[in-house]
């Protein structure tokens, strides 16, 4: 086997044999190459074309990063084209903005977004195929009808092949007057469909960015500063050329790369490459974020979020009961499976660039602003992505890969190793969370709650309209940002992944303080929502949002006894037009030790595209937000990342995993909402609060450490 690694289709064979299972392949929805579309006759907007022989090829606009938009998106063509899913093709589209507008994978947006236009981009070549049959016959279109990729005539019966109209439908104009589907009638949008590329990923072919070979290609290993607010000053690469395989060292920017004929010479040439580096800025510690954190909560924000009534007053009513809590999250890495990678070939003022990105277009832009070339020069290329989560809204990895290819006159490969990825990351800020809430102790009401959020960099710790605002008269909330050197970014649900476990921890806090159902006080609290006046209200629906509350209760049986040693915790929360509740199942187990052993989930997303994606997305939310609930943080002493690699950052094992995850979704005649993301926020709470009606202890910080009981 040569030193570039094992291939995914070698270890998936190894895995299946070694583990004494059997690996099943599946005969699923082909995926084209990139031939099909170049042959069409009949294309009349950029997702959709026909050839002579009715080969229907559909087109996936925006970045897949695992999310299942290279399938739902498609699901939603066929739909309105009346083309049967099993005889289509699926591309990843070309990035041009000029058909497509934003392509970007970020903030739960593409079926979102996508929905209406996809619609209305399939009904119009549904529509000008069935002009092109009616003028075929000398017949009305009101006569003919589309179905199964064929247009059929309602009085005789004949029919002709979308192969048959392309020619003619390519002639025809574009309607403007475009006639949508009825719902009711939808054949695949709400169905179960398996993800395009499911085939290709368990048999282990070159989907990512990772995959990617070119002729002369070299393999580039970068050695980065060791800390945040270190600079290179200097190196010797004496040693580093000395290393078979190695053909260059190259400095690029703030960082000195090794090109070699293999990643594994490349990653031996860089361990003896000697760096200097020097300290440009402060090199920051947790434990100084920390105290920080702690001095700001002390102090109102001078502009709040949201002031309703007089907190003030409320929280010196001596006919209320105080409380008060402090809730803390640690930064989190984004650790994609697939490390981060990135193909550049710069020949002069044009670049070939291939790699993982959620934000092609601004990776362009910021590729041409680098090399001082201009945009037009440039291709992109976007592979099926192992993991974003947010990280990938950066661009820092094919800039630093064209400017490595730039400096060394050469196509690389840039490939970053786990400690670089770790060391490198834009992590999810820290923040720290302190509450106040004042009890009216004659109509044991909350008549107060005071958030006060400090946050790790630019951006706010918490949204000012969410739940509970709106149901508490006197309700007010302050943001506080801490500047730093640290690069932090988006991570999956940005701001709702820290927030929503603070939020509804505490109000678990309240409701056992005040001796309420943790459940049935949010049903009160929504209920009082719901009857403010227009511009009093919250920045959610809040019949929405009850009925996640009415189904999760239903679905989990709340309230009712559970069997022995088995414990409830209800959390909610609305992010990216999405309502998720979630109600976790902790389990005494006969060790002593707690275990997460079942989540109920309940989703308003509005309607469901594909609803094996859509429950896979929010299980998928649930198991990623569960192992950062439980395991996972990154701390800093002086600028470094003190968890290096997945023996210290770790991760949930299937040792750890629930043994049920249920998810039911709200039926909804809206468009689609996001689902990417609103899934995570949730768990984390919903298990402190079921660990909390386990054992009586209250968890205020994340990681959890759960007790031995």
């Amino acid at each position: 086997m040569s030193d570039q690694g094992v291939s995914r289709r070698h270890f998936l064979k190894v895995s299946a044999v070694a583990g004494g299972g059997v690996m099943f392949g599946f005969q699923l929805l082909a995926d084209a190459s990139p031939t099909h579309f170049a042959d069409a006759i009949f294309s009349p907007n950029g997702y959709v074309s026909i050839d002579s022989k009715g080969l229907v090829t559909l087109m996936s606009p925006n970045p897949e990063i695992g999310q299942g938009v290279k399938t739902a998106l498609p699901m939603i063509l066929a739909e309105e084209l009346e083309v049967p899913w099993d005889k289509v093709y699926v591309e990843m589209a070309p990035l041009d903005q000029a058909k497509f507008g934003a392509q970007v994978a970020g903030g739960s947006g593409a079926v979102r977004g996508r929905y209406l236009p996809i619609r209305n981009a399939g009904a119009a070549a549904r529509q000008m195929l069935i002009s092109a049959a009616a003028q075929q016959w000398g017949v009305p279109d009101t006569e003919c009808y589309a179905e199964n990729a064929f247009v059929i005539h309602k009085p005789s019966g004949k029919k002709l092949s979308y192969g048959e109209l392309a020619a003619k439908a390519a002639t025809l104009p574009v309607p403007t007057d475009i006639k949508l589907k009825d719902p009711k009638d939808f054949k695949i949008i709400g169905t179960r469909v398996h993800n395009i590329d499911n085939h290709k990923i368990i048999t282990g072919q070159p989907l990512y960015g990772i995959d990617t070979r070119r002729e002369g290609m070299l393999f580039a290993i970068v050695a980065r500063p060791p800390a945040f607010g270190k600079t290179l000053k200097s190196f010797d690469d004496t040693e580093a050329r000395k290393v078979s395989g190695v053909k260059n060292v190259v400095q690029a920017r703030n960082v000195v790369a090794v090109l070699a004929t293999s990643t594994w010479a490349a990653k031996k040439g860089r361990d003896v490459l000697k760096v200097e580096w020097q300290d440009e800025s402060k090199l920051e510690s947790t434990t100084e974020h920390t105290a920080s954190f702690n001095e700001l909560l002390n102090n109102k924000s001078d502009k709040p979020g949201r002031n309703d009534g007089d907190i003030d007053i409320a929280l010196a009513n001596k006919d209320h009961k105080i409380i008060e809590a402090t809730y803390e999250v640690p930064a989190l890495s984004h650790a994609n499976m697939e490390p981060l990678n990135f193909f550049a070939d710069v020949k002069g003022d044009k670049v070939e660039l291939y790699g993982p990105t959620q934000v092609p277009s601004r990776l362009r832009s910021d590729v041409a602003r680098a090399l001082n070339i201009p945009e037009a020069g440039i291709t992109l290329g976007m592979p099926r992505q192992g993991g974003g989560f947010g990280r990938k809204l950066q661009s820092d990895n094919g800039v630093e890969a064209a400017l490595i290819s730039q400096a060394a006159k050469a196509p690389v490969q840039m490939l970053w190793m786990r400690e670089d990825d770790m060391q490198g990351d834009f992590y999810r800020p820290a923040s720290m969370f302190k509450y106040q809430a004042a009890v009216n102790q004659t109509t044991n009401q909350i008549a107060a709650w005071h958030f006060n959020g400090a946050v790790l960099s630019g951006g706010s710790a918490g949204r000012a309209d969410g739940f509970p605002a709106g149901s508490i008269a006197n309700y007010r909330a302050d943001n506080h940002s801490l500047k730093t050197n640290i690069q932090t970014g988006p991570w999956r649900a940005p701001t709702s992944n820290a927030v929503a476990f603070a939020d509804e921890c505490f109000l678990d806090e309240l409701a056992h303080q005040m001796k309420k159902d943790p459940l049935e006080l949010r049903l009160e609290l929504v209920d009082i929502a719901k009857s403010q006046p227009t511009g009093k209200g919250p920045g959610y629906d809040p019949a929405k949002y009850k009925s996640v509350l009415e189904l999760v209760k239903q679905i989990s049986g709340w309230g009712k006894p559970k069997g022995p040693n088995v414990y409830q915790g209800i959390a909610a929360h609305y992010s990216f037009s999405t309502y998720a509740a979630h109600v976790a199942e902790v389990t005494k187990m006969k060790d002593g030790k707690l275990r997460v052993t079942k989540v109920y989930s309940a989703i308003n997303c509005g309607r469901v595209v594909n609803q094996s994606g859509a429950e896979t997305q929010v299980e998928g939310a649930i198991i990623d937000g569960l192992s950062h609930a439980l395991f996972s943080k990154v701390t800093f002493d002086k600028g470094a990342v003190v968890q290096k690699n997945f023996n210290t950052y770790k991760f949930l094992r299937m040792k750890d995993a629930p043994l049920e995850v249920i998810v039911k979704f709200v039926p909804s005649e809206d468009p689609p909402t996001g689902l990417g993301e609103p899934g995570l926020p949730p768990i984390a709470p919903a298990v402190g609060n079921a660990v909390f009606a386990a054992t009586g202890i209250r968890y205020r910080k994340l990681p959890f450490e759960f007790p031995k009981v």
